[in-house]
């Protein structure tokens, strides 16, 4: 799922995908890395944009680089920059 980087930008994630593959819930997930089981689910559902720290903690309990988990699309502008200037 996108969510907005704040600066126009989307960050997409594949946290959900990394989740069936290792058969783990949220619960479990965030319970691993020291957040809550609603910051997974903000963040698989693009409501939320991690920290740099908090995305390499999800990246390495996964064992991936972390471009394996998120994804940084510089050039697709959010609802709220089109018609802006």
């Amino acid at each position: 799922m996108p969510g907005n980087t704040g600066n126009g930008n989307m960050m997409m994630n594949k946290i959900k995908v990394y989740r069936a593959m290792h058969d783990l819930t949220q619960e479990n997930l965030a319970s691993a890395i020291g957040v809550t089981r609603q910051t997974i689910l903000a963040i698989e559902k693009g409501k939320y944009v991690p920290s740099l720290d908090l995305a390499f903690k999800i990246a390495r309990h996964f064992r991936v680089n972390i471009e394996e988990v998120f994804m940084y699309d510089e050039g697709r502008p959010t609802q709220n920059t089109l018609g802006s200037k």
